[in-house]
């Protein structure tokens, strides 16, 4: 039986565990008719089988390319250049990602592979050779695959611009088309009055959503938590009515509307799995909303207050920060302003990562360091967390050509992950 045309059988392609979810990774094949089949599908079955990843393999009908997150094209012999230039008017439909042409090397199968790369390179197509060791192209595939993964999440996500971008933040606007072209994030303008309106037409919710273990608010705080939840509420009717996966908003703004902040209305909206931002910052909220489809978890936008370039040293702070990311946390009004409810919020020390993308997605910045301290100074924001990098170096960045002021701080090492999202 050809390998290219092999069926699945029971769940398993001869020896080789699958998934045949359309979400995972699907196996195609180029093999020239010149070399002997039976010796072909026995490399194929010791290559793909070392390889220890669960795939779907579709031989050589292309018909459903780029229905799976992670298309491979596994070059299987050389000669086969010419039957890839044949496809790719077909493939080019079926699928706008890059082309990942899998090869073991055997065969002239590298040779061709560097042929179509440099064909596609030549026509500003995208594409990459995946070759090595089996441990390093298992490795290589699961990373793509996640990426490739969070790249269909973000296709058809709506994030609303909830009153426009503060006016200090003079850098942090974001160019709506290249939004939708490269991450497929349709961005929804929603006027503030429509919040404002809403708000207006409810009641006061009185639910406290702190616990006995937390220290009591202030009593300027909990004067104004009711109407903290109240803000809540609205947004969480805004989300619905707009259909939104997740917001920024112009915060400051209530502040002279209803006398009262949107710090405890936005850690409550993250931890529930939506992506809220703070001021209208659209950059910082994109980069939230990428850490959520390739984590699946919350990221705290706050800005850095200090750096200390001799040891790499800063200090991040904001008055609000997701729920689901703190071990715990207190009440307190908002720093700026004294009124309203901000939030303290703990974080587990430990490793973390500083992640940001630019407006128009052509910059980003990504830095791994270590949280060492979580502290409580009067003259900041009430979340505040002492970060050192791991390279110190990196914060010349901060200092020569930041991307705006808000950073999005996440939980643990993403470096490499993040990188292959760009």
């Amino acid at each position: 039986m050809s390998t290219s045309d092999t069926s699945t059988r029971n769940g398993r392609l001869d020896g080789v565990r699958f998934n045949t979810s359309p979400q995972g990774i699907a196996i195609y094949t180029l093999t020239s008719g010149l070399h002997d089949e039976t010796a072909v599908g026995a490399v194929t079955q010791e290559f793909l089988g070392s390889l220890g990843i669960d795939y779907e393999f579709k031989g050589s009908d292309f018909s459903d390319y780029g229905s799976a997150a992670l298309s491979l094209i596994y070059v299987r012999t050389g000669g086969t250049e010419g039957i890839f230039c044949r496809l790719l008017p077909q493939l080019q439909k079926q699928s706008e990602r890059p082309f990942y042409l899998l090869t073991s090397g055997k065969s002239n199968s590298l040779a061709a592979s560097m042929e179509i790369l440099s064909y596609l390179r030549q026509h500003n197509l995208k594409g990459e050779i995946i070759h090595g060791s089996a441990e390093y192209i298992s490795r290589r595939i699961c990373l793509l695959e996640k990426t490739e993964q969070a790249h269909r999440k973000l296709r058809g996500i709506r994030l609303g611009v909830i009153g426009k971008p503060s006016d200090w933040l003079i850098s942090s606007h974001a160019d709506y088309s290249q939004v939708s072209k490269l991450l497929g994030i349709e961005l929804v303008d929603v006027p503030m009055q429509e919040l404002l309106d809403t708000l207006a037409s409810q009641d006061e919710r009185m639910t406290n959503p702190t616990n006995d273990t937390e220290p009591a608010p202030p009593a300027d705080c909990q004067q104004a938590l009711p109407g903290a939840l109240s803000i809540y509420e609205a947004l969480k009717t805004v989300i619905t009515r707009n259909n939104l996966q997740g917001f920024t908003l112009r915060c400051f703004d209530l502040l002279t509307t209803v006398r009262n902040t949107g710090c405890m209305a936005l850690a409550k909206l993250n931890s529930e799995g939506y992506v809220a931002g703070c001021e209208g910052d659209v950059p910082a909220m994109l980069t939230m909303m990428i850490v959520r489809s390739l984590f699946g978890i919350s990221g705290f936008q706050a800005n850095p207050s200090s750096i200390d370039p001799e040891t790499g040293e800063m200090v991040f702070a904001h008055c609000t920060i997701p729920l689901d990311m703190v071990n715990s946390y207190e009440l307190d009004t908002h720093f700026e302003s004294g009124i309203g409810v901000g939030i303290r919020g703990y974080m587990q020390e430990g490793p973390v990562t500083i992640f940001k993308v630019s407006g128009d997605l052509q910059r980003h910045f990504i830095a791994e360091g270590m949280l060492i301290r979580n502290q409580q100074k009067a003259d900041l924001c009430r979340t505040q967390q002492v970060i050192r990098l791991n390279d110190k170096s990196l914060t010349s960045y901060f200092l020569t050509q930041p991307i705006g002021n808000h950073h999005i701080i996440l939980p643990g090492h993403h470096l490499q992950l993040l990188e292959q999202m760009f």
